[in-house]
């Protein structure tokens, strides 16, 4: 009980020193896999592709994953990461494309995707209770231009004081620069900041070895690391804030 009482007491007195929040966009708060899904049956429809959309998309999600893993490495450049990523998932459906179909259906993805807005539940509650209590920003590897219409014709924009994305900063998360770079965007020291991600390695990890606190968004239960705060649903997040 004494331990108990201890631990309490210090998440208590660590919850008090924060005054701003930063959350992820994509995967956390904006349903990434329900809009991209929606997006590409858009795309395939209207130029009467015929593969199973289905089977597209789930070839589709784990081989997105890996391309924005290299991407956040440096190891391939946004335009290799655009498309890429589309060329691999046509050859596993077994449709042949040529370049140029490729190049249009990656820009009409670019300019489709934040027209669908599907938030995970309990988003905009959470934001509206956290608005009345930090100040809140986001911090983002996603490209400039798809992030900002995502958040404005979701109506998230209004909740955050700031944007950071890893083309402003020069860095990708989890580089220690980009977190350093929203920090002093919005004039906030270290202890005052936390970071709530769904991403272990960029948004957790890269937030705590920066040196300040973080909370995972784990909405598939993954197994969880020591001493890594955690939620699996976002109004979980009154229980630390």
């Amino acid at each position: 009980m004494i331990i108990l009482a201890q631990l309490l007491k210090k998440a208590f007195m660590k919850k008090n020193t924060i005054t701003d929040v930063y959350f992820d966009l994509d995967h956390t708060l904006w349903d990434f896999e329900k809009n991209s899904a929606l997006t590409f049956e858009t795309i395939l429809k209207k130029h009467h592709i015929e593969v199973d959309i289905q089977a597209f998309i789930k070839h589709y999600v784990p081989i997105n994953m890996h391309y924005w893993e290299l991407y956040r490495e440096d190891k391939v450049t946004q335009y290799e990461l655009r498309i890429g990523r589309l060329k691999d998932t046509f050859a596993l459906v077994n449709y042949q494309i040529n370049d140029e179909a490729i190049l249009t259906i990656s820009d009409e993805y670019v300019h489709y995707l934040p027209t669908f807005n599907h938030l995970f539940e309990g988003a905009i509650e959470i934001l509206t209770y956290l608005k009345a209590k930090y100040r809140l920003h986001i911090i983002t590897n996603g490209f400039k231009v798809i992030q900002e219409g995502k958040l404005k014709n979701s109506k998230l924009d209004t909740y955050f004081n700031t944007v950071t994305d890893s083309e402003m900063a020069g860095v990708k998360k989890p580089n220690p620069k980009i977190f350093q770079y929203a920090l002093s965007r919005s004039n906030v020291k270290k202890e005052n900041a936390i970071m709530i991600g769904d991403c272990i390695d960029a948004d957790v990890n890269g937030a705590l070895k920066f040196g300040i606190d973080a909370i995972w968004f784990n909405e598939h239960s993954k197994p969880t690391p020591e001493n890594i705060k955690q939620v699996k649903r976002l109004l979980d997040l009154k229980a630390f804030l």
